[in-house]
């Protein structure tokens, strides 16, 4: 996936200072290269038996949605505390740059759906880990965990272990 590396942007210092923020906007404003990271995650989930798409918060329901779509299965939001408007289930996590929490509609999932999770970056892995387990604590069945960036060099998959982990570009250094 090193063509779409290009269309990444760095934006340095973001959101705050010795933080390069990986923005996918570029990415996604392209018709074609967001044709094809689609199209290749369409490609890695066909036939996995999934349920749900589950997209984390914010860009995460980007490719999320669009995947889950192309696949024919439904899509659940994972959002920041108090966005979601029936009753949740809540998880903190730790950020590289702070704290933060996430939560999900108790009944967003039947018991024993296979889901597979989007989010737009793996860095330190809190969010995904924290997302993991509001999916069990929903009655869901973690199948994958898919991202479009990685950041090797945070070392997220570490908090993933057992988990199968894709990710179409990564990077090995800031």
């Amino acid at each position: 996936m090193s063509d779409l590396v290009s269309y990444i942007r760095n934006v340095p210092d973001f959101p705050k200072k010795g933080i390069v923020f990986r923005d996918i906007t570029t990415l996604l404003k392209e018709p074609e290269a967001f044709k094809k990271a689609v199209a290749t995650f369409y490609e890695k989930y066909d036939g996995a038996k999934i349920d749900k798409i589950i997209g984390v918060e914010s860009r995460g329901f980007i490719l999320g949605a669009a995947l889950a779509l192309r696949l024919g299965v439904g899509f659940v939001p994972i959002r920041k505390k108090g966005k979601l408007p029936a009753e949740t289930v809540r998880e903190e996590y730790s950020l590289e740059y702070g704290k933060d929490s996430i939560e999900i509609h108790r009944d967003a999932l039947k018991q024993g759906e296979r889901v597979l999770i989007h989010d737009d970056l793996l860095a330190t892995g809190g969010t995904m880990a924290a997302a993991c387990k509001l999916v069990k604590q929903v009655g869901g069945t973690v199948v994958g965990l898919c991202f479009l960036v990685e950041l090797n060099f945070l070392k997220g998959r570490d908090r993933l272990e057992g988990y199968d982990v894709f990710s179409l570009i990564q990077y090995d250094k800031e």
